[in-house]
């Protein structure tokens, strides 16, 4: 595994942060589209053109594939749905996962956005697992281990009674979109990679309202719940850091966009 960490110079990390906080304003211009009656198809062609427009590139566009710009995915769908002519409706929650490479390095983030009046209980789902989220950042720091991060998630999850996807992680991120290690998220503390200044990290909590469990779809992207109840997904690039870690991504271009159309 040592062998296939790259560490990062700061000028790098700093390439680093422009590609994310690209993926933060792409983001941006998702949500501001974001209500019932929009396809899917639709936030996709967004997003692939506001990247384009700032000289960048989809990471994820023909990634082993993948036919998009973004990962949406849908209420109980976990990650890397595709994009279609499904129309969003009052009541759904959707998961937008994003990827860009600038100046050859990746950025990538995801966040989970409520579609006109969702259910409390599905709120809670969503702000739990981006609560969990901030949990595992304030671990990525020197000295700690990937365990420490892994058992942030998943303490703060199932303390409200949710489940951990562990079949899916997050992973180091550079000039590839994914790299060593693999950053799960449930683990026990004290255990794993030890974390040094210079490792660029994805973390992203992907929390279950019902069961663990999950399938893949017969599209052989899309990932859902196997009990058909929702899903949510948060995810920053974060570098780690002595003191604190330094995220690299960023919500408050969406937040900013979500408080004004509120």
């Amino acid at each position: 595994m040592a062998k296939d960490l790259f560490y990062k110079t700061k000028e790098e990390i700093e390439l680093i942060r422009e590609s994310s906080l690209l993926v933060g304003k792409t983001l941006a211009e998702v949500a501001k589209a974001i209500k019932p009656g929009v396809t899917t198809l639709s936030l996709d062609k967004i997003a692939y053109d506001f990247i384009n427009d700032n000289k960048a590139v989809p990471a994820f566009l023909n990634y082993n594939g993948f036919p998009a710009s973004l990962c949406i995915s849908v209420n109980s769908q976990v990650v890397h749905g595709i994009p279609n002519n499904y129309e969003l409706k009052d009541g759904d929650i959707v998961s937008v996962d994003c990827g860009v490479v600038k100046n050859e390095f990746v950025g990538d983030s995801a966040y989970t956005f409520a579609v006109g009046d969702v259910k409390p209980e599905t709120l809670k789902l969503l702000q739990v697992t981006k609560e969990s989220l901030y949990k595992a950042i304030e671990m990525s720091v020197v000295g700690k281990r990937i365990g420490d991060i892994a058992d942030a998630v998943q303490s703060h999850a199932e303390k409200h009674g949710y489940s951990i996807v562990r079949e899916l992680v997050g992973h180091g991120v550079g000039k590839k979109l994914h790299e060593a290690p693999e950053v799960p998220n449930y683990g026990k503390r004290g255990t794993g990679l030890k974390l040094q200044e210079g490792l660029v990290i994805a973390i992203e909590p992907m929390v279950n309202l019902g069961k663990r469990n999950i399938v893949s779809e017969e599209d052989g992207w899309t990932v859902r719940t196997i009990d058909n109840l929702p899903s949510a997904h948060f995810e920053h690039t974060v570098a780690i850091g002595k003191e604190k870690a330094d995220i690299l991504s960023s919500f408050d271009f969406i937040e900013e966009v979500l408080k004004n159309k509120n």
